[in-house]
């Protein structure tokens, strides 16, 4: 059977890929977390229960990456042929998710669906 694979969002406007220049911006440790739960996530296929994910809203669901004090938040969404789109992550500071970042996921959702070739 065929593995889900991840991929992340890529802006077809800029080519930039938001998630991984978050995650460039972290140190190893922080990294190799989000990396593990992205995994885990994948021999998951593509769907976690509460505590590790949470429905957000359509199709978008938030990783939830705990590291120390840090709160990691990732979205992502099942695209078709088993892929799995790591859309943009953000430090979560505050008890409910900013509503500009459930925007900016929508918006970078959207994106992906107008261009699935970049996903193939």
């Amino acid at each position: 059977m065929d593995e889900y694979e991840i991929k992340y969002y890529k802006n077809s406007r800029t080519g930039r890929t938001p998630v991984l220049d978050y995650m460039l911006k972290l140190d190893d440790k922080n990294q190799a977390k989000i990396k593990k739960y992205l995994i885990f996530l994948k021999k998951s296929n593509g769907y976690l229960e509460e505590p590790y994910s949470k429905h957000i809203v359509g199709k978008i669901r938030e990783l939830r990456v705990g590291f120390g004090h840090n709160r990691h938040r990732i979205f992502y969404f099942g695209f078709i042929n088993k892929k799995i789109i790591i859309l943009s992550a953000f430090l979560k500071n505050t008890e409910k998710t900013p509503l500009k970042e459930i925007k900016k996921a929508l918006s970078f959702y959207y994106d992906t669906l107008n261009n699935p070739h970049y996903y193939e």
